[in-house]
């Protein structure tokens, strides 16, 4: 089979620090090229400090890589060749389209390692393939949302149900994603839908009733001065603790984070650690759901995903 013949699949991430010596440029290329102030850097190490250095996303998502070409490799044996790219750091997008082009490839499917669609997240990472790929006259398809696929669905139900067996009866469940600036969901973008479309298919397929067993929260926001979508996660758990003592008391929170799908930064500290010790303050049980990481069942759908396009 020839490379002009086979499809280049692009598995774009967000991209971590690699080492400490990448966290300054790593922090600078999120803020478009500004540089982090001493205290804006210090408070990000020290969050790596307390996941133990540095986040184990970079294995994490070789480690998606690597399970996607083996499923793809099994729906269709040498059509695929996965490659990695990342929004913040090597091997950044262009980098891997550049690589792409020259190995002579002129098709490339573009499929990103999170679920809901906004034009923020996932409509960011397409636009970079697609100009990218332009000068190489090599055409661009992609997966738009996998928020309601069955595998990652029933992944997320199945260990909801798990952890509650081991957690107080009142135990609320809340389904968080990365929160986004106000403006863009003001301006008709579809990602707190995605969101909802995701929770509503867990909660029912774990038996969840709505609402007064589950809601949706959101978690790390950006320190900008503009306002981002909430309400926020930790303002929520406090908000449980007023309800003590009364016919809706919380006794504990699980925490299915749903918009993040490997283990880093935003869940290992924004939620093991941030969340896990508000909750605590107020006496309430804390858990959280598995991330899917290179969860066998999830990568094969996603696998179909990428072969059906």
């Amino acid at each position: 089979m020839t490379t002009e013949s086979r499809t280049a699949v692009m598995l774009m991430a967000y991209g971590t620090p690699r080492t400490k010596e990448e966290i300054l440029p790593y922090y600078t290329d999120i803020r478009r090229g500004r540089a982090p102030t001493d205290e804006q850097l210090n408070d990000l190490i020290q969050r790596y400090e307390a996941i133990g250095g540095l986040s184990p996303l970079k294995q994490l998502t070789e480690d998606q890589r690597d399970a996607l070409q083996k499923q793809l490799d099994v729906l269709q044996p040498g059509k695929f060749q996965v490659f990695l790219g990342l929004k913040h750091a090597t091997p950044f997008i262009e980098e891997s389209v550049a690589e792409v082009a020259a190995l002579g490839f002129k098709r490339i499917a573009c499929l990103v390692l999170a679920p809901h669609y906004s034009t923020y997240s996932i409509g960011q990472y397409t636009d970079r393939v697609r100009e990218a790929a332009k000068p190489h006259d090599i055409e661009v398809v992609q997966v738009d949302s996998w928020a309601r696929d069955e595998a990652f669905i029933e992944f997320l139900a199945t260990d909801i149900r798990a952890k509650l067996a081991t957690l107080p009866e009142r135990t609320k469940v809340l389904f968080t994603a990365h929160s986004l600036p106000q403006r863009i969901i003001d301006a008709g973008d579809p990602y707190p839908d995605e969101l909802r479309a995701t929770a509503e298919l867990v909660a029912a397929k774990a038996g969840l009733t709505r609402w007064s067993q589950w809601s949706i929260a959101w978690q790390s926001a950006g320190r900008t001065p503009e306002p981002w979508i909430g309400p926020d996660i930790l303002a929520v758990i406090d908000q449980f603790a007023t309800t003590q003592s009364t016919d809706e008391t919380v006794d504990g929170v699980l925490v299915c984070a749903c918009g993040f799908v490997a283990d880093h930064l935003e869940v290992l500290f924004d939620l093991d650690i941030e969340a896990s010790h508000r909750a605590a303050s107020h006496n309430m049980a804390f858990a959280r759901t598995q991330c899917v990481n290179s969860d066998t069942s999830v990568m094969a759908a996603l696998a179909s995903l990428v072969a059906a396009l």
